[in-house]
């Protein structure tokens, strides 16, 4: 059973949700990252998405976008986020990892090698947010290889028969992005999102997790009462770039501000 599906199984007798945190890899400064992820699963976080940085991140709004610039100006690769996952594995081989990134510094790795590194650094599952699952038949093979799940993408827009080809391909969950737009924009429709993840669950039966636009203790409250995961990003993200200016020993304020934030979601969650 991998790490994913035996987290969700957990949680589902607990009758509670998945808190998924995304913090991008090498933000603001690259010794950050580590111990933030340990503090974010102290915090009560179940899941960690973890970020690859890219220069054109067409799916983020402007808070991820100036988080991959910060993390690229470090020089950050994809071969940084394998050895950041490949160090938390030292202390924690529980919590499941979840890369998401672009296709681009995966088709420059190539599919079989990047499957390959990403198993051994202890990742268990990946979203690549403009690899379509149309697409997608020589990757989803390379990760099945090395038993990663393919997580993929639905959007408010997406129709009952693409969910149907998504549901022939996805494994470990499937990401609900709640808004028409970029991470980061507009408001929480949540009756909306709840209708919506009704429909999915009709063609759909992986956990479904919901993001964009949760960045707050309700907010998470109220998209778990229909969802089986919360994944918060910018609202995480914001509090980092507040302390982009401190230097690597100095992160104990980056961690307090994120970890205040994910504990009065889990809170909330679990009270919901």
């Amino acid at each position: 059973m991998s790490r994913l599906q035996a987290c969700f199984q957990r949680l589902a007798g607990e009758s509670r949700k998945a808190l998924i945190p995304y913090v991008m890899t090498g933000d603001p400064q690259p010794g950050v990252t580590l111990p933030l992820m340990h503090a974010m699963v102290e915090a009560g976080a179940n899941i960690i998405e973890l970020g690859a940085p890219f220069s054109d991140p067409m799916a983020d709004g402007p808070v991820i976008q100036a988080a991959a610039e910060r993390s690229l100006k470090h020089h950050t690769s994809l071969h940084d986020v394998f050895n950041v996952a490949r160090s938390f594995r030292e202390k924690d081989n529980q919590t499941p990892i979840v890369l998401m990134g672009y296709l681009n510094p995966v088709e420059i790795m190539g599919y079989e090698s990047f499957a390959r590194q990403a198993s051994e650094s202890g990742i268990d599952g990946v979203i690549t947010v403009d690899m379509p699952p149309e697409e997608a038949e020589d990757y989803i093979a390379a990760l099945r290889q090395y038993q990663i799940d393919p997580i993929f993408l639905i959007a408010p827009t997406t129709t009952e028969e693409r969910m149907q080809k998504i549901a022939a391909v996805a494994s470990g969950f499937v990401y609900y992005v709640s808004l028409k737009g970029v991470t980061g924009a507009a408001t929480l429709d949540v009756a909306g999102v709840v209708e919506r993840v009704s429909l999915i669950r009709k063609h759909i039966s992986l956990p479904i997790g919901v993001g964009f636009g949760i960045n707050n203790a309700q907010a998470a409250a109220s998209v778990s009462s229909c969802a089986d995961a919360v994944v918060v990003g910018s609202a995480i993200v914001n509090r980092m770039a507040a302390q982009k200016d401190q230097k690597v020993e100095q992160t104990a304020t980056i961690v307090r501000d994120v970890t205040e934030l994910l504990k009065s979601m889990r809170d909330a969650m679990d009270a919901k």
